[in-house]
């Protein structure tokens, strides 16, 4: 049995109407998405890959200390919310300095820009976009940051990490059969077992082969040249030979990056020379093999020298419950000096740093100031600028301890804490690397000319 005529009439008006309603809103969200003036959702391809491959991808990819990588989409989307607040606070990337954006030439950080479009990218949703946008990914040599090593050299016997107890410093030692002196552009330490490896410093021991005059000089009331506590330790520390020196040419702890030297520059080494490792482990549950490694770039040219040294307070010493605890230490320049960088190293109660340049006339000046230090995330802080450093100034450091309960990462507030290797002790330690100055060009004299009469 069919409608009645005005029913059917009805029907169809109101099947209009229903058509009319979806399509308006069909049109209304297609209008809301590309409202004029409102920004589009970022996606991955287009707009974050970029970011992360010129920011992030060097530590997060596999083999390397980030704990996730983020080359694809896929790796990334599941940390979309990760990412975003680590962020939009500033944890990462990780960079501490308080300073004008370029005052570093190594400087971990994003922009305004940058941020804002990451943020947008995880708060909408994370979209892919089309996968013709993303950009090439990036070509890391096999193991190694700094591209494929001019020379690798190795421990010779990997050593035992136990899974768990104390482990006392370790020194092994690695002949480079240099046969005549070696100008290096950079160096890449690589630990073999990354958890296990607390942090290494390079010597380099040889009989020098030049006369070298004294730049600059430590404060002997801070201190004497700090020795590890490791007796007992297999193989033990080589004492040195009469003509033998030692030389601190690399550092790697959490967090920091390879050595490269500043543009022009390169450091030296003497022939016949030897590598050695000094190995802090930590034991971490699992007993591991390590066998720790050291790539090494030649410069192309011959090179400005640069020379890494360091100094120290060893008379630091923290009350139990303090929580701003400040601990100075200073070097001065006998003669005029480049400064290309500066290393700041506590352990887990420290908790900021600063370091003022004093010079001649008495005026003083930061040069770095790190409120927020991490002793995760270590940094070599390398001037976009280099300082000259006059004869006769002088560069103090000034480190702050939290030895309170209020700290999360003390180990122990209520004893008094004194210089030491492990973590659970502490240090007041920086490393500088720098150059003697350039001497002066001689002054243009003009020839003397006879008087005309």
């Amino acid at each position: 049995m069919g409608f009645p005529m005005r029913s059917r009439i009805l029907g169809a008006s109101v099947a209009l109407v229903i058509i009319a309603v979806c399509a308006w809103t069909v049109a209304a969200q297609g209008q809301a998405q590309n409202r004029p003036g409102q920004a589009t959702v970022p996606t991955f391809s287009k707009d974050v890959a970029p970011i992360l491959y010129k920011n992030c991808v060097t530590c997060h990819r596999p083999g390397e200390i980030g704990p996730m990588p983020l080359l694809t989409y896929e790796d990334a989307k599941p940390y979309r919310s990760e990412i975003r607040d680590h962020v939009a606070t500033g944890q990462m990337p990780p960079w501490h300095a308080n300073a004008a954006p370029g005052t570093f030439v190594n400087e971990r950080r994003l922009t305004a820009a940058e941020k804002d479009t990451i943020v947008r990218w995880a708060d909408g949703g994370a979209p892919q976009g089309n996968a013709a946008d993303m950009p090439a990914k990036p070509k890391f040599a096999e193991g190694w940051q700094l591209g494929q090593p001019d020379v690798v050299l190795e421990m010779e016997k990997a050593y035992s990490v136990p899974a768990s107890g104390e482990i006392p410093y370790e020194y092994f030692y690695i002949p480079t059969n240099f046969k005549e002196p070696k100008w290096i552009k950079s160096i890449e330490v690589r630990p073999g077992v990354r958890e296990a490896v607390h942090h290494v410093l390079v010597f380099y021991r040889s009989e020098p082969d030049s006369t070298q005059p004294a730049v600059i000089r430590r404060n002997a009331a801070q201190g004497r040249e700090p020795i590890p506590a490791a007796f007992g330790s297999s193989p033990p520390r080589r004492p040195m030979t009469p003509n033998e020196r030692q030389r601190l040419i690399s550092t790697y702890a959490p967090g920091t990056n390879p050595q490269v030297m500043p543009e022009g520059t390169a450091l030296r080494l003497e022939a016949g020379g030897a590598i050695e490792l000094q190995m802090h482990y930590t034991a971490f549950g699992t007993a591991s093999q390590d066998r720790t490694k050291v790539g090494i770039i030649f410069a192309k040219e011959p090179a400005r020298e640069v020379r890494p040294m360091h100094f120290f307070n060893t008379t630091l010493e923290l009350p139990a419950g303090a929580s701003n605890v400040q601990v100075d230490a200073d070097i001065s320049f006998v003669a005029p000096a480049t400064v290309w960088g500066i290393f700041p190293h506590t352990h887990l109660r420290g908790k900021k740093w600063q370091y003022n340049l004093e010079l001649p006339d008495g005026s003083k000046k930061t040069i770095l100031d790190v409120p927020n230090y991490d002793f995760h995330w270590q940094t070599y802080y390398m001037f976009k600028q280099p300082l000259e450093i006059p004869a006769g100034a002088k560069l103090v450091s000034s480190a702050w301890y939290d030895n309170s309960a209020s700290n999360p990462a003390n180990p122990n507030p209520k004893v008094t804490v004194k210089w030491g290797d492990q973590t659970w002790e502490e240090m007041q330690y920086t490393g500088v690397m720098f150059s003697p100055a350039l001497k002066p060009a001689l002054p243009t004299i003009a020839p003397i000319r006879p008087n005309k009469r």
